[in-house]
């Protein structure tokens, strides 16, 4: 009996006239991103980082397109010489782009 009575206040509590279910849900999203906002390959790779940011000519040259190389294959890059690690890093963090998971944050300014 305990139970039920409390499962039911539970419940009443939970459901609120707020705009965000969880509570300090909206202070995430209330400050401006650091993120960049127009995204190339220039900015992607550096986002990755850990020595990805070498091969920005190459694969602009090969690729060319953003949106290409967020479908390219592990053959491609394997055929462009880069080396398997990398090949990861960039597949890996183009999946987490595309699903929305990712984004390459901007470069801080050094003062």
């Amino acid at each position: 009996m305990a139970w039920r009575q409390l499962i039911f206040k539970t419940r009443t509590i939970s459901i609120s006239p707020q705009p965000y279910q969880t509570p300090g849900f909206s202070k995430f999203f209330s400050k401006s991103s650091l993120y960049v906002e127009k995204v190339g390959i220039p900015e992607f790779l550096n986002g990755i980082g850990k020595g990805v940011e070498a091969h920005v000519a190459k694969i602009e040259t090969e690729i060319g397109d953003f949106q290409k190389l967020l479908v390219t294959r592990t053959l491609k890059l394997k055929k462009l010489g880069i080396p398997c690690q990398q090949r990861k890093l960039i597949l890996k963090h183009a999946h987490k782009y595309r699903l929305g998971l990712w984004r390459p944050r901007a470069q801080p300014l050094k003062s």
